[in-house]
């Protein structure tokens, strides 16, 4: 007989899916809505009728591709070097006492480039995967639910999903206009299509509204490379919180998520930059919106929301590709001096 533990899972795992099947649905219904009854059963004109199909299939091609790739794409391994040794592990279990585990894990993280803490400035430690947190990495109950987890591995083909769900929706929703306006005012024969083409335009319309304002907000994290998380509650590093911490200026933000090659951006295909465990901050590439100190002062006092020097850790291989791309005369020392701080993955819950 099965443990209850087991049962309580599965269905949980069955409700995880719930919203996929939901929006599988809906998009199915609404390509036989607009393909069969709009275009091949409403629309007269051969040329528009052409029209509407070629651009159609087009957004729809995209809009389910990076759908697809969004919920199956599976969230990146920790790098080893954060998981504990045996050894390591014995002697953190055999200690009682909290300050005495603590000292434990800064010995271990001294060599490893953790640089965030949490907020009453302790190792941030993961006691069920048994591992160091590499920074803006967070256990996530769901992770092994393919469609639950978005983070570096799948964030460009979740972003690329917003953008042309919304493109998908104002299409359907525009063209879905005309032909609405005709049945509302009866000027079209009251066929099945009548029921089609009316709900087909209230569903697209209402959709176009809330995936504006979630793909805007996005956006946004990109732009300031914050997930949603960090939106909220600014991440603690040594020196305290600093909400600014990982950004490295909007363009840079950007080819983090979508990469240097611009043939890729539109495809929902992995190109973001780094390896999913290792993300720079802005002490290599010092944020533009963070407050430059004056000729003369002193670079350890630090006044709020100035940047801070942390001590000096390898730049990761997979991350100078981007560090160094377009950097400002001038910047070579600061590189020299900087650091790269690793993610698991970047959590963009939604």
């Amino acid at each position: 007989m099965a443990p209850s533990g087991s049962r309580r899972d599965d269905c949980w795992r069955v409700l995880y899916w719930v919203p996929v099947l939901f929006i599988s649905l809906i998009v199915a219904w609404s390509y036989y809505a607009y393909v069969v009854q709009l275009c091949i059963e409403t629309i007269e004109n051969m040329g528009e009728k052409i029209v509407y199909l070629l651009v159609y299939h087009i957004l729809f091609i995209m809009f389910v591709w990076s759908y697809w790739q969004t919920i199956f794409t599976k969230p990146m391994n920790p790098l080893k070097e954060f998981h504990l040794s045996h050894p390591d592990k014995e002697l953190l279990e055999r200690e009682d006492r909290r300050e005495s585990q603590q000292e434990i894990l800064r010995r271990i993280a001294k060599d490893l480039p953790i640089y965030t803490r949490t907020m009453s400035g302790a190792i941030r430690y993961c006691d069920r995967c048994l591992l160091l947190k590499p920074d803006r990495c967070h256990h996530c109950s769901a992770c092994d639910m393919v469609n639950n987890c978005v983070g570096f591995a799948n964030y460009k083909f979740f972003m690329l999903f917003l953008a042309y769900s919304l493109l998908y929706c104002l299409f359907v929703t525009a063209t879905d206009l005309l032909y609405f306006i005709q049945f509302w005012k009866n000027g079209l024969p009251d066929t099945q299509a009548k029921f089609h083409i009316m709900f087909l335009f209230f569903a697209a319309s209402t959709f176009s509204v809330s995936l504006a304002f979630l793909f805007a907000y996005h956006c946004w994290l990109v732009c300031k490379n914050r997930s949603t998380l960090e939106a909220f509650r600014a991440p603690e590093f040594q020196h305290g919180p600093d909400k600014n911490g990982f950004s490295l200026g909007t363009s840079k933000n950007f080819r983090q998520v979508f990469g240097d090659e611009k043939k890729y951006w539109l495809l929902p295909v992995f190109s973001s930059l780094g390896d999913g465990c290792s993300f720079p901050t802005c002490l290599v590439n010092p944020d533009p919106e963070q407050p430059s100190l004056p000729p003369g002062r002193n670079p350890s006092i630090k006044s709020a929301g100035e940047s801070h020097q942390f001590p000096p850790k390898p730049l990761r291989e997979s991350q100078s590709r981007l560090l160094n791309n377009g950097q400002s005369e001038g910047s070579e020392d600061r590189d020299k001096r900087g650091t790269s701080n690793p993610a698991l993955t970047i959590e963009k819950e939604t």
